[in-house]
């Protein structure tokens, strides 16, 4: 097995990594190591990986967690004892690059506020691992475009994490938009938003961090849009608000948007840290469908015009899109989800902040 080891990583080092895979397969020499789970360093350790991820990587047939990169040393020993990883697999901000010199490390998952999403997919991917980021991908087109380059340049994969188009009820939303099934969308109404307080310290306060309620929650009824009509949007206008003054000084805490298609047609969504909102509704010529909710971690559940029921998924979603990638990575297929995705919906969130604060006006993509 350490024979087969050293050989594909050799293999794929003298050939360009994903070029070689997807063109030619792995040699018949190497499909046991190919088999093998992928190991997974989580790369900030706040409540969605220690609620989220890292159950989920115990679910998991194609990926495992294998290693941690923290800032706070306090977390690291338990995490150690009870996901049993080495000192060798524990790194902190400053040594994240030595990771390239850790074969049990085949990934880095990017679970830190989205200001720090382009840095550390960047030293993620200049490592040499495939780099799965967090939404939304980053703060503005540029960085997205940037960790592109670096994926690109160093011949690894780079997924976004968007659960929800590995979800099937989001995924039958999808088909019906692709083939059309009751003919073309003619609207799409969505939104996602909670009521709730952050404190002091609390990144999603935070601009610089790419706190707000637009970048936090705003990107799934963008995204929702986006693929609840397979097409993109030509422009957009937005207001973003603030209610709580004294609680956010720097980010907006309420957003609402319209997208404007080739078509004519003109979808809406909302965002809000104040108000709970968790749906997706479509009409089309012959025909609606929704989900209701639409973004939650689980109970993602619907209806169609038909009478057909679109009933909650009991699976792990986070376990479901990590399986996914990384069986993607194993057979050299492109990401389900690539860097295209995110970094599309990041132009939409950056011009719906231009339309706001030059007072809605229409903002062309």
């Amino acid at each position: 097995m350490m024979a087969d080891k050293i050989s594909r990583k050799i293999f794929l080092k003298r050939t360009g990594a994903l070029a070689a895979v997807s063109a030619i397969g792995f040699p018949s020499i190497l499909l046991s190591q190919s088999k093998e789970k992928l190991g997974v360093a989580l790369v900030g350790l706040g409540s969605y990986s220690t609620g989220r991820l890292a159950p989920g990587l115990q679910m998991t047939d194609h990926c495992e967690l294998r290693g941690i990169v923290t800032g706070s040393p306090e977390k690291i020993p338990e995490w150690q004892e009870q996901y049993n990883i080495p000192d060798s697999n524990v790194y902190n901000y400053e040594n994240m690059h030595e990771i390239a010199n850790n074969d049990d490390i085949d990934i880095v998952y990017i679970v830190l506020p989205t200001g720090l999403h382009a840095k550390y997919s960047i030293i993620g991917a200049e490592a040499g691992k495939h780099v799965w980021c967090e939404k939304p991908m980053a703060m503005n087109v540029e960085e997205c475009q940037n960790i592109i380059d670096a994926v690109n340049k160093n011949n690894v994969s780079l997924a976004i994490g968007y659960r929800l188009h590995h979800e099937p009820n989001t995924q039958q939303i999808i088909q019906f938009a692709r083939e059309q099934t009751f003919g073309a969308v003619t609207e799409v109404r969505t939104a996602a938003g909670y009521d709730g307080y952050h404190e002091d310290g609390n990144w999603r306060k935070n601009a610089e961090l790419g706190g707000g309620a637009l970048y936090d929650m705003g990107v799934y009824p963008i995204n929702a849009i986006r693929y609840a009509t397979q097409m993109e949007p030509i422009a957009v206008n937005g207001r973003q608000s603030v209610v709580r003054k004294d609680v956010y000084t720097e980010v907006d805490e309420i957003t609402d948007f319209q997208l404007e298609f080739e078509n004519g047609m003109v979808c809406t969504g909302e965002t809000s840290f104040g108000k709970s909102m968790n749906y997706l509704n479509v009409n089309t010529e012959n025909g609606w469908y929704y989900l209701k909710p639409m973004s939650s971690y689980s109970g993602v559940q619907g209806m169609v015009s038909n009478g057909t029921a679109l009933p909650a998924d009991p699976g792990h979603q986070q376990a479901r899109q990590m399986d996914g990638e990384a069986l993607a990575i194993k057979e050299g297929r492109p990401p389900i989800v690539p860097g295209s995705q995110g970094l599309n919906d990041v132009r939409i969130v950056n011009a719906i902040m231009e339309s706001s604060r030059n007072g809605r006006t229409r903002v062309v993509l």
